[in-house]
């Protein structure tokens, strides 16, 4: 069953990631041939910025599972045998308790962004707000996934993809 969540949890984040990433290289697609042609729409380079700002918000749970957020891995995996799996663990909890911390406080950011408008696109600013909400919320889950299956025996390093030479 967790597996299953969690399976649905980097599916959803990936995803995001994904469409995000599409929606911002449309966006400088068109502002690119756009500004090739003569001039280009206003609200490309907003959308931009708010299609960057919601892959950091999807992708920084997927960072901090496969060990790509800024991290010393240099130092915690030359340590003796226990203390990296102590490391690793004292940091999950530590982001877990600070994302927790904040989250309250991010809510009420959010819900201020529903009287501001864009001002290229008129959005209602919440929705591009949320974007803080997804990124507290993904380290949150993210590292709770990481202390769970520390205690399940099942992540005792970052997950990295295979694909990655300094990895190995």
């Amino acid at each position: 069953m967790f597996e299953r969540i969690r399976d649905t949890l980097i599916l959803v984040a990936k995803v995001g990631v994904a469409v995000s990433f599409a929606v911002m290289i449309a966006a400088v697609l068109i502002q690119v041939v756009g500004r090739t042609a003569g001039s280009s729409p206003v609200w490309t380079e907003e959308l931009t910025r708010f299609a960057l700002l919601f892959m950091v918000a999807f992708g920084v749970g997927l960072s901090l599972r496969t060990g790509d957020l800024v991290n010393v891995d240099v130092v915690c995996e030359s340590l003796p045998a226990p203390l990296p799996t102590v490391l690793r663990f004292v940091g999950a909890v530590i982001i877990l308790g600070f994302t927790a911390l904040i989250l309250p406080e991010a809510w009420k950011f959010f819900s201020i962004g529903s009287f501001q408008k864009s001002p290229a696109m008129g959005l209602r600013m919440d929705v591009m707000h949320g974007t803080i909400l997804i990124f507290l919320g993904s380290l949150f889950v993210f590292a709770l996934v990481r202390i769970v299956e520390m205690f399940a025996g099942t992540d005792q390093r970052p997950t990295y993809d295979g694909n990655d030479e300094e990895a190995r």
